[in-house]
């Protein structure tokens, strides 16, 4: 038997498969479809997710090669890689699902950040400070969102270095600023998580992945789901 499609490129799709690619997904395939100029991405199917939940919370046999071979693809087009240096490839990660519900799941935006593709950001802008403000706020939504750790303890942090650096709006620190707050929040992942932040983006890829479909049954979304009568 032919093993299950998970993965599908969004020229592979189209608005009719909503079902199996959801509404966003389905929505971006027929916007790349019809010649919108779309940035090229994938979409990991519904299917996927039901599979991943009826296996206990694993993702299915051969997800995680499809991904790692659509992601290369990826790549090759748009001429980046995960991880590179000098032009790293940066993803977002949005969930979806055949019926809208809107802020239910969880997103997480800028992944494939790290310390060395950081440095790459700042270069490919001119802007270090832009780049800094990039990755801190990746590593709190990839904290809060996929390592379970709570987005008021990083606004604590950001609170006291504002404070000490005599500023009142985030916009107004200094790169140095935003080093020292990065160092902080990687040593509150650590504490809280019990490990370290990821650098690999191919792990921060999975991981965020998988928290994607753990958050189809977080409270919030099981709740929107019985207020609308939409089906689990």
């Amino acid at each position: 038997m032919a093993s299950k499609k998970y993965v599908y490129l969004f020229e592979e799709g189209n608005s009719e498969m909503k079902m199996l690619l959801g509404g966003k997904g389905a929505n971006m395939a027929e916007m790349t479809k019809i010649g919108l100029p779309v940035p090229p991405g994938l979409i990991i199917t519904t299917e996927a997710c039901k599979d991943f939940t009826a296996l206990g919370q694993k993702f299915p046999a051969g997800l995680e090669d499809e991904v790692r071979e659509k992601i290369k693809l990826l790549e090759e087009k748009l001429g980046k890689k995960f991880g590179d240096e000098n032009n790293p490839l940066l993803v977002s990660v949005r969930s979806g699902a055949p019926v809208s519900m809107p802020g239910m799941m969880d997103t997480v935006l800028n992944l494939g950040l790290n310390d060395r593709t950081v440095d790459a950001l700042a270069r490919a802008t001119g802007n270090e400070r832009f780049a800094l403000d990039c990755y801190r706020r990746f590593i709190t939504m990839f904290g809060d969102v996929v390592m379970g750790v709570e987005h008021y303890k990083f606004e604590n942090i950001l609170q006291q270095r504002k404070e000490k650096a005599g500023v009142k709006f985030d916009h107004e620190l200094s790169a140095a600023d935003l080093q020292e707050v990065i160092a902080e929040y990687k040593e509150l992942i650590q504490k809280e998580a019990g490990r370290t932040f990821p650098q690999d983006p191919m792990e921060q890829l999975f991981m965020a992945v998988y928290a994607v479909f753990n958050s189809w049954n977080n409270d919030r979304a099981i709740i929107y789901r019985k207020l609308n009568k939409i089906p689990g």
